[in-house]
């Protein structure tokens, strides 16, 4: 597990359309970790107003108790912005910044944002950013947008990215190719450089494949990706699933961290695992984050289409 990541983070994030209230009211009891009421692309754009308004009147209804937590998906540029004025409240967790243009565009969310804050006695910066990633652009500026404020993660919109570079998709028989594996290490390596959350790995719109769902999800883990957003609610135990430690995995980490604890009894702490390699502190740390993780219970709630 990545070192900053807390083992209550959440594991899945669930699309939910900002113009369907009858999945809107569904949807916390759906079993995800977080949602992620979306304002953009789910919406067509003669739909946008009277979603924004379905969002609003559903945002004052919810308890702001962030269980799962509750982002939204604004538009870009200044649409976005108005959309996250009026719906910055403490229900809200944070805002997810479609096509995110770059740095400028996060700073101008944080003014807005702040505004906001203030408005309802808010605490100052406790409303949260996640910009996504969908252009060459936006991945070659990634370093300046991790350092941007309020952002928590990232996310990767591979779908308009892979269509601008012309590689082939993370969800075709043959992908994620070289190119793509690439790019979703270089979002990584700039996230934790920046100390943020791991970003959020692509939705897979084929939502009955579920095994190639399991290992699209499994191959993201092995990257260090943490976490996936998910277009359908029968998606959501595959991905905890695949990034919950194994049986294996459990066993063998705790089997280290009673050999090295006994080890500090002893006065010493170095050990050296099974296959004669030394043992330092970052390994022990990681052991412990594993078993953290896997005492997480599995997320209730109804997961039927």
């Amino acid at each position: 597990m990545t070192a900053n990541q807390p083992p209550s983070a959440p594991r899945s994030y669930l699309y939910v359309p900002g113009d369907r209230p009858e999945m809107l009211a569904k949807a916390p009891a759906r079993g995800a970790d977080a949602l992620i009421v979306d304002l953009e692309d789910a919406v067509p754009a003669h739909g946008k107003d009277r979603a924004l308004a379905l969002v609003h009147g559903w945002l004052a209804e919810t308890a702001p108790d962030r269980t799962p937590e509750i982002w939204i998906r604004v538009n870009p540029g200044e649409r976005g912005c108005a959309e996250s004025a009026l719906l910055a409240g403490p229900a809200v967790t944070g805002f997810c910044l479609a096509k995110c243009s770059g740095a400028e565009a996060v700073a101008a969310q944080d003014a807005v944002l702040t505004a906001a804050e203030t408005r309802h006695g808010l605490a100052p910066g406790g409303i949260a950013l996640a910009p996504l990633l969908e252009t060459a652009a936006a991945v070659l500026d990634v370093r300046p947008i991790t350092q941007a404020p309020r952002v928590r993660h990232l996310h990767l919109g591979e779908a308009d990215l892979c269509a601008e570079l012309g590689i082939a998709p993370a969800d075709a028989p043959d992908g994620p190719g070289g190119a793509l594996t690439a790019i979703r290490t270089s979002v990584l390596l700039a996230s934790a450089a920046a100390g943020l959350l791991p970003p959020v790995g692509p939705v897979s719109t084929d939502y009955t494949d579920l095994d190639a769902l399991a290992r699209g999800t499994r191959a993201l883990r092995d990257l260090g990706y943490r976490a996936r957003a998910c277009v359908h609610p029968r998606q959501l135990a595959v991905v905890h699933a695949a990034f919950a430690p194994g049986p294996e995995e459990v066993a063998a980490a705790r089997a280290l961290l009673e050999r090295f604890d006994e080890a500090v009894r002893n006065g010493s702490g170095v050990i050296t695992d099974p296959d004669g390699r030394m043992v330092d502190e970052a390994v022990v740390r990681a052991a412990r984050r594993l078993l953290a993780t896997s005492h997480r219970p599995p997320a209730s709630g109804d997961h039927r289409p």
